[in-house]
């Protein structure tokens, strides 16, 4: 049964990464995008890492400009974006697509493993505004917006997945319940 850790990626340097690397380890995966609505989350997100990363908690950032266009930047331009403006220190990935044809094959996993987020009221009116405002409709398990999130516990499994609209510090409970495991 595959986990996880049995796939690679490329970091934003182009560099080749194993996700075992990340073994052990309780792990947010999350699309980001430089200039959306919910980049805010990058300072919550940033706060989680800083408070459990010495307890064996990592997040994985994979950029995409999917959504609206909302990355045009180059991989080193998101670097340099979110170091400034959030000081991030969690590992950020390649720019990648999270849906389509060109997906990666991580987040097909991801996709199949979690095919839904919560239904919550803010979720729900989210994507009736993409629907109506941009024309913007998903399928099936694909990825609605920026900002999605998978919470991965410490063997590789997908527990769960996280709408856009749910802030990185409405996780913390479940991310304290997995590293407490």
């Amino acid at each position: 049964m595959k986990k996880i850790y049995d796939f690679k990626v490329k970091d934003a340097d182009g560099k080749e990464i194993y996700l075992e690397e990340y073994k052990g380890n309780v792990l947010l995966i999350v699309n980001t995008a430089t200039h959306c609505g919910y980049t805010p989350q990058y300072k919550e997100l940033q706060s989680l890492y800083e408070k459990y990363k010495e307890k064996g908690f990592e997040i994985l950032d994979f950029p995409s400009n999917q959504f609206g266009e909302q990355t045009p930047e180059e991989n080193s331009q998101i670097l340099n974006f979110c170091n400034i403006n959030f000081g991030i220190k969690f590992k950020i990935f390649s720019k990648i697509d999270v849906n389509g044809d060109n997906s990666s094959e991580l987040f097909k996993f991801l996709r199949l493993k979690a095919p839904k987020a919560n239904e919550s009221k803010d979720s729900l009116n989210l994507y009736e505004r993409l629907k109506e405002k941009r024309n913007f409709i998903t399928t099936d398990d694909e990825i609605k917006w920026n900002f999605t999130k998978f919470l991965i516990n410490k063997k590789g499994d997908v527990i769960k997945r996280f709408s856009p609209t749910d802030t990185p510090l409405s996780l913390e409970k479940d991310i304290i319940k997995l590293l407490e495991e």
